[in-house]
């Protein structure tokens, strides 16, 4: 029996958990969807991710009110995926910040995400008719950007560590709590989606900068926080993991002379006793096989998702 679309049946409701992991800094999980969060600064709020929705974004703003009513000066964007950014009209940031490799991913696919993402995971686009438009950021960057908090609340750094789970990945790093929100990049206990990444660079040099700032408190895209060094230590390495399990079994399958539905098997079969029972495991498999197949074929530049390719895809692998 064919599985049903993506996560086109996932219609339950999510337990959403407001974490405060120092004086000021707050993350909210939901159950694997996607995770958000926001720092205080003397006096404005710095948030990282916008949601899929406005409507979506005013109730994890509702939740950060019980604690902060400061404006939200800074909205930073961790990458270009829907689910990430159509929000951020709620959050009436005066700055909406990314990478400049970013940019020009909304520019080249950004409409082809939107409609993709939409039909993947319909329960997080909570009234899509509110969504104004793409998202633009006021400011981007290449590699380094820092934001001033004021008082004795430190700064955030904002830095691109190279290729992974986009072109244009980002992480937010306070070194005063030792916080990083490291976006997809990271996984803790939730599945990696890999159609749009470049896996080669981000098991290997990308992840070793993120693990470079021996974060205290990790918050990755989706899942758990890690709480500790070692969490996150530990979270990093299970990311790693997943894509070192995917290269070898794809790859093996490529240079076999396999085909696509036979890297998916053994793919699938690899990584589903430690990893098949997590958030989104059967949504990303086929797209995160098709995308890594594509870069043992030596496409560098990941080709650009369209509802029509996704459906085809899918038929493919899961049907």
């Amino acid at each position: 029996m064919a599985k049903p679309f993506a996560s086109s049946a996932d219609t339950a409701p999510t337990t959403e958990k407001l974490e405060i992991l120092a004086d000021g800094v707050y993350a909210l999980t939901a159950e694997g969807d996607p995770n958000v969060g926001a720092i205080e600064g003397e006096d404005f709020l710095v948030c990282f991710e916008a949601r899929a929705t406005p409507a979506a974004a005013r109730d994890w703003l509702a939740k950060l009110r019980e604690h902060s009513d400061k404006p939200v000066k800074y909205l930073v964007l961790t990458h270009y995926h829907a689910v990430r950014v159509l929000g951020a009209s709620a959050f009436d940031a005066e700055h909406i910040l990314a990478s400049e490799a970013t940019r020009g991913l909304i520019e080249e696919r950004g409409q082809e995400d939107w409609d993709s993402e939409f039909g993947r995971m319909p329960r997080l686009f909570k009234q899509p008719e509110e969504i104004p438009g793409l998202t633009w950021p006021t400011e981007t960057f290449d590699t380094d950007y820092r934001i001033e908090l004021g008082g004795d609340r430190g700064a955030i750094d904002l830095k691109y560590c190279g290729r992974g789970h986009t072109a244009g990945d980002i992480v937010a790093w306070h070194d005063k709590s030792k916080t990083l929100f490291a976006g997809d990049l990271v996984e803790s206990e939730a599945a990696l989606y890999t159609g749009d990444a470049f896996h080669f660079d981000w098991s290997t040099r990308t992840l070793d900068a993120v693990k470079s700032f021996r974060a205290e408190n990790l918050v990755g895209g989706r899942g758990t926080i890690a709480r500790s060094a070692e969490a996150s230590d530990a979270a990093i390495e299970q990311t790693r993991e997943f894509l070192s399990v995917m290269i070898q079994h794809v790859g093996h399958a490529h240079k076999t002379g396999g085909d696509l539905k036979s890297a998916f098997e053994a793919t699938h079969a690899a990584l589903a006793p430690k990893f098949g029972h997590w958030p989104i495991f059967e949504h990303c498999l086929p797209f995160d096989v098709q995308r890594l197949w594509d870069e043992f074929d030596g496409i560098d530049w990941p080709r650009i998702w369209t509802m029509e390719r996704d459906r085809d895809v899918w038929a493919k692998l899961q049907g």
